[in-house]
């Protein structure tokens, strides 16, 4: 699943992201309708919500109760059992617990792992402010992952800015094509980063950018890469 660009052009509530503070942690904060992404993202949203996956890892009780009707009264009313079966769920199933943790990578590539996120954002950030014009003001790169292991990562990619008011910035559609073709590939994938922020337990990064530091080499590259601007009508 590749990474969804969180912006409020991109979500059928825009009015969630409103924000007091940057960087704005969304999962588990807010609740929000992606457009686009298809089924597969949709589902791995709902995936977030913890009633839902209550309700799964309970099923087994549901089941139980239409197959052995007779049982259904004393099923139902075995809660210890139903806390028992949800706890294993979240912390066995869906989680890594604390002694795995640092078994999935060691230190040292953990490290390299962030410190390429880092740089790859501050690149995106850059191209991102010279496309713009921006010459002023500090933008952030955030990006969250989900904390559930065994599950397919999700990735949330964002730019965010305290300039003015705290905000989640609207992002055009070349914007969020540069940040998906610039973020993440084959060589830095959003489960390599997904198993870094596992081991240390972390799933917001955010990395700040002042767009005074774009170069005038920046500027012209974003300029030549631009569209072409159209003719005026004869």
């Amino acid at each position: 699943m590749s990474a969804f660009i969180l912006s409020p052009d991109t979500v059928w509530n825009p009015k969630a992201l409103a924000t007091g503070s940057v960087p704005r942690k969304v999962l588990h904060r807010i609740a929000f309708l992606p457009k686009g992404g298809g089924a597969g993202l949709i589902a791995r949203v709902i995936m977030e919500n913890e009633p839902l996956r209550y309700f799964i890892a309970l099923s087994p009780f549901v089941v139980a109760m239409f197959i052995w009707r007779d049982l259904a009264l004393p099923i139902s009313q075995a809660p210890v059992a139903m806390i028992i079966v949800i706890g294993f769920f979240e912390m066995k199933v869906l989680r890594v617990s604390a002694e795995k943790r640092k078994t999935l990578m060691d230190e040292d590539e953990a490290a390299r792992v962030l410190d390429t996120l880092t740089y790859r954002a501050r690149r995106v950030l850059t191209k991102l402010a010279a496309l713009r014009g921006q010459t002023s003001g500090e933008v952030m790169l955030v990006v969250e992952q989900s904390e559930l292991a065994h599950v397919t990562p999700l990735t949330l990619v964002s730019v965010q800015t305290r300039e003015g008011k705290p905000r989640i910035l609207s992002l055009s559609p070349e914007e969020r094509a540069l940040i998906a073709a610039e973020l993440f590939d084959e060589a830095f994938t959003e489960r390599l980063l997904h198993r870094a922020n596992l081991r240390e337990d972390v799933y917001l990064r955010s990395v700040s950018f002042d767009s005074r530091g774009v170069s005038g080499h920046a500027r012209l590259a974003a300029l030549l890469d631009g569209p072409a601007p159209q003719e005026a009508p004869a």
